[in-house]
């Protein structure tokens, strides 16, 4: 606690300085004739869209906003372990975190004086709070505050939500079956069976990130979020939308029905066995563009390079509405504001805290930085006719699609580096069938919920909430993969299975979520 306020102290008196050097807290900008701010960026590198120092993007950013940004490397697979690991030993760490919840640890970490209060710093943070008022995002942003009523991070902020990721399957595979799209996990399981039938060593549906993209896509149809995706940064408990409270999702009568259909499709040799880790992007596509897979959850601008891969003859792959469960047909939960950019404590200790925030602040939140990580540069990317956006010839001939190019290619669509969202602008970078897919989820009652409510937890609450986290995920991991795999019983197992979770704690850790809405 003496460490909390002494940090706390630290903050308060830097901010007291900074404030009265930009004379009383008004916008400070940065001449391009003065020296660059340097600051070292936390990028959150997804090993389908490897980070590339030549790319456009990182290129101009330096030149566009006068700063030096140091990009500091993490694979996504240890994301998640190194910036817990920097925020709990202040050692060595970057200025600026990017793509972060601000839930679970990191509301913990928050409030003990491990991050950066943004909302005390809102003076310094001046085209966040234009994109934020631009958007109508001051009620979303504020949902987001912790229970001391302020705010740790700059989410990410899009204006609106879309369908961007769900149901990739072989759709001339579908014709030659004579079946329609898949409505429901049933209709989704009948296709499995029919391709394994013909092709007995193959397993039909596959996927790139193991399974905690499995229960990202899939379990809102149960009406679940568990694992990694758990409401709340809670992991093992799920939101009751008709009762707008949290249920124990990982021992309720949703989840057992859910673990018996993906646990069929496994015993069936439906389900990949390899899709339990997460998959080489080659190794994936490779299986997609052969036939030893049909089916899976990915992002659609990914069918492009598939697709280009295959000989199959004919081959088509196309993405679907999200399938029914028993909840409905369900895509997962978006909100319009996500995972943004933290600034460690250690940050505030430097003389150039304010220059930081506010280099931060241009570089992902101003209008130059949407069109920038989104779009590109003009005349090299793109040109502007009217209105009208026009990409560069050799990026519309691609056989990556438009969106995948602008990726691979210049950096711009990276949840790492881009923070701002227009929807009309990233639907100029789809075809007309993606278009469709979107109005036609939009028009599905309910198929993208809002990410339910974080608990506003004080540092005690927190602190409790972040000790029994880590022991019920350890052993809810344990079940779920022997579930899956038949190494344990959904029936002979079960009761067994629950009475550990609650010896674990998962009824204090509802308790305590319900009690701090």
């Amino acid at each position: 606690m003496m460490k909390t306020k002494i940090l706390a102290f630290a903050l308060g008196t830097v901010l007291a300085l900074g404030m009265a050097f930009a004379g009383g807290g008004g916008q400070q900008t940065t001449a391009a004739s003065e020296k660059p701010v340097e600051f070292t960026f936390a990028y959150y590198d997804n090993a389908t869209l490897p980070f590339k120092s030549d790319w456009l993007t990182v290129q101009t950013v330096d030149k566009l906003f006068n700063v030096k940004v140091n990009w500091e490397l993490v694979p996504t697979s240890d994301y998640t372990t190194k910036t817990s690991l920097w925020l709990n030993s202040g050692v060595n760490v970057p200025d600026a975190i990017g793509y972060l919840p601000v839930t679970g640890e990191y509301a913990t970490l928050a409030q003990n004086g491990a991050v950066v209060c943004t909302s005390d710093v809102g003076n310094w943070t001046p085209h966040f709070n234009e994109r934020v008022k631009e958007f109508g995002l001051q009620e979303e942003v504020d949902r987001l505050k912790l229970k001391d009523g302020k705010l740790y991070s700059l989410p990410s902020l899009f204006d609106k939500p879309f369908y961007t990721s769900g149901l990739l399957l072989r759709e001339d595979l579908l014709a030659k079956y004579g079946m329609s799209a898949p409505k429901t996990y049933e209709d989704l399981y009948n296709f499995c069976k029919a391709y394994k039938k013909d092709n007995p060593s193959s397993y039909p549906f596959t996927l790139l990130m193991g399974t905690y993209l499995l229960h990202r896509m899939s379990q809102p149809a149960w009406d679940i979020s568990l694992h990694l995706n758990g409401a709340g940064g809670s992991r093992v408990l799920s939101w009751d939308y008709s009762k707008n409270a949290y249920f124990t999702g990982a021992t309720s009568s949703n989840y057992r029905e859910y673990m018996r259909f993906w646990h069929r499709m496994y015993a069936e040799g439906l389900l990949d066995p390899e899709m339990k880790e997460p998959i080489d992007n080659d190794v994936w596509n490779r299986k997609m563009a052969t036939g030893t897979s049909i089916a899976t959850f990915a992002w659609y601008d990914q069918i492009g390079g598939i697709t280009a891969a295959s000989t199959i003859p004919g081959f088509k792959l196309n993405m679907y509405p999200p399938p029914a469960g028993p909840a409905g047909a369900r895509a997962q939960p978006r909100n319009r504001t996500s995972n943004g950019i933290l600034f460690p404590i250690a940050t505030s200790q430097k003389a150039n805290f304010e220059q930081i925030i506010r280099a931060v602040d241009r570089v992902f939140f101003s209008k130059e930085a949407a069109t920038l990580w989104c779009l590109g540069v003009e005349g090299q990317t793109y040109t502007m006719e009217g209105n009208k956006i026009k990409y560069a010839d050799s990026i519309l001939s691609s056989a990556d699609g438009i969106y995948k190019t602008m990726q691979l290619r210049y950096g711009c669509g990276s949840a790492g580096s881009q923070f701002v969202w227009k929807f009309d602008w990233e639907m100029t970078k789809y075809d007309a069938n993606y278009e469709s897919i979107n109005h036609t989820v939009a028009s599905m009652p309910g198929a993208i919920r809002p990410i339910p409510p974080v608990p506003k937890l004080d540092d005690r609450g927190a602190e409790r909430a972040s000790a029994l986290m880590g022991p019920l995920f350890d052993t809810f991991a344990v079940w779920d993969d022997a579930f899956l795999t038949g190494k344990k019983s959904l029936d002979r197992d079960w009761d067994a299975y629950v009475a550990e979770m609650n010896a674990k704690g998962i009824n204090d850790y509802l308790a305590l979520y319900n009690a701090n809405l």
